[in-house]
């Protein structure tokens, strides 16, 4: 049943709706909290897990967290209504237990922090509109900037880029600086970074920070495992922080254990080793468990310690104070229309084995694996080799974005759908990124030891043991050439490609075609 504790005022003032995502007790919808006349609303329901199919990982994590807040804001004493997923009264969806809930309380006022998903925001407007109520919506201050400044720096440009919204937020908020000058004397150490691991693979990597399942995550495992029993994905490795207290000792892992080599590794693979030095906390920073600015502040006292280096440090907060912040602006200045765009006319359907990992290509291979298993995986595995040959392929992005939103626990539709769209898919014909991330299967061998127990040979574009990310990357150029030609990011593979003779091409083009038949008849296709 829907649980009503403590007792609830006689007369609400405020419904405080808190999403799933919003897991913070100090969040600007509970600023103003006065626990003789507002409630706080929260519910589980099938529709957050089924309108894309959620692996069983990210609805486990998910409704572990929530129930974990929900304990802690019953035992501070707030009134609450929350609505368990296998509720008699559960309605299904977030619209539909939200009408329950006012027809019952009758609240004065509807508040609500700003949510991370258009679809959520529209249906929530769509019942304060119905019911005549006003919806106070707030700030989400887990960020270090607003909608409104990005939207004021947006403004006017030609193009939008990283580069120059991430040096205004450090120079704002005095992030790295040393005076007005950016640490070290530069703002960018990119040059220092991204090597691979080489032959020897990594050495002694520390053991991801996990946390066994207490008896409210039992709960959640039991109830996934049997409501959401043809979902991919398992939960026997279950062990993600739920709790601000293990979103901290993750946060305190990270910086102690993986932060000094991160900068250096960040972009390397390995096969068999899914979490190597990256931190393992955008599912606690999404879920609001973190803030941001706790992040940053570590990573930095790390540097002025002299426990991690410059370069190390620069690279980890270039993700969150650049890259986070920015998504989210493209996000919410550009919906709903972004979801729609493709730019490349990708129309290829998604391969049926992106659901199971069943693939001969070893790098996709491990890295859906990975990804069913632990609900993870880095960003090089996502950019670069499931969402690479995505891009290749020719898939049309909203078929990609659904998956990545469905396998991670990580994925809120603010950050995952322009990373997916725009910089993965290059859907958005380069509002996101200055160019398609695209390259043959080289730069897999170069960055992970997956092509030496592979069949398939990344120095060949055609014939039966070439690897068909080298394919693919060629006739992907020859495809786009004209479009790609008014890019002068990408005149150096265009210029390769110039060597290439009409017959190459034809060869290529070919066995692409081919491949593309091959991987459409490969099973059956999946929600």
């Amino acid at each position: 049943m829907t649980d009503h504790t403590p007792q609830l005022p006689g007369r609400v003032r405020h419904l405080v709706i808190v999403l799933g995502d919003q897991l913070d007790a100090q969040s600007t919808a509970l600023q103003d909290f006065d626990r003789t006349q507002d409630v706080v609303w929260m519910a589980e329901v099938a529709e957050e897990s089924t309108h894309v199919w959620s692996t069983k990982q990210r609805i486990a994590v998910f409704l572990s967290a929530m129930r974990h807040f929900a304990q802690d804001l019953r035992t501070q004493g707030l009134p609450m209504v929350y609505t368990r997923l296998d509720a008699a009264d559960n309605q299904g969806t977030l619209a539909l237990q939200l009408q329950q809930a006012v027809t019952q309380l009758q609240p004065a006022t509807l508040v609500l922090t700003a949510p991370g998903d258009w679809r959520v925001l529209q249906a929530l407007r769509t019942v304060a509109a119905e019911h005549q109520l006003p919806l106070d919506l707030r700030d989400d201050t887990h960020f270090f900037s607003t909608v409104r400044e990005f939207a004021a720096h947006a403004k006017g440009r030609k193009q939008l880029r990283l580069e120059y919204w991430y040096r205004a937020l450090r120079q704002k908020h005095g992030i790295l600086m040393d005076g007005k000058e950016p640490a070290g004397g530069q703002w960018n150490f990119d040059a220092d970074n991204r090597e691979s691991f080489g032959k020897t693979g990594p050495h002694n990597v520390p053991p991801p920070t996990r946390f066994a399942p207490d008896t409210i995550t039992q709960d959640v495992i039991t109830q996934v495992n049997t409501q959401f029993a043809d979902h991919p994905g398992t939960l026997h490795t279950f062990g993600w922080p739920v709790t601000r207290t293990q979103a901290l000792l993750t946060l305190q892992a990270f910086i102690n254990q993986r932060l000094p080599l991160f900068g250096q590794y960040e972009d390397a693979m390995w096969a068999g080793e899914a979490w190597l030095y990256h931190s393992h906390l955008s599912c606690a920073l999404n879920l609001k468990l973190l803030n941001p600015r706790e992040v940053v502040q570590a990573a930095e006292q790390a540097y002025r310690a002299g426990t991690a280096p410059l370069a190390a440090v620069e690279g980890f907060i270039r993700q969150i104070l650049g890259w986070r912040e920015y998504v989210r602006g493209i996000y919410w200045t550009q919906m709903p229309g972004y979801l729609e765009r493709n730019a490349l006319d990708a129309q290829t359907e998604l391969p049926a084995w992106y659901w199971t990992g069943e693939t001969d290509m070893a790098c996709l291979k491990d890295a859906i694996h990975q990804t069913l298993e632990h609900g993870y995986a880095h960003h090089i595995q996502r950019l670069m080799v499931t969402g690479l040959y995505a891009l290749l392929l020719g898939v049309k992005p909203q078929a990609v974005h659904a998956w990545y939103l469905s396998v991670y626990v990580d994925a809120v539709e603010w950050v995952e759908l322009p990373n997916t769209l725009g910089m993965g898919q290059f859907g958005d014909g380069g509002l996101m990124a200055s160019k398609p991330y695209v390259a043959s299967g080289k730069y897999i061998q170069r960055m992970s030891n997956h092509c030496k127990g592979c069949r398939y040979d990344p120095a060949l574009s055609t014939g039966a043991t070439a690897c068909p990310y080298t394919t693919l990357y060629w006739d992907f150029l020859i495809r786009h050439e004209p479009l790609l030609k008014t890019n002068p990011r990408m005149a150096m593979q265009l210029k390769n490609l110039g060597r290439l003779d009409g017959a190459a091409r034809l060869a290529i083009s070919s066995q692409a075609a081919v491949h593309r038949l091959a991987t459409s008849t490969q099973g059956k296709t999946l929600p």
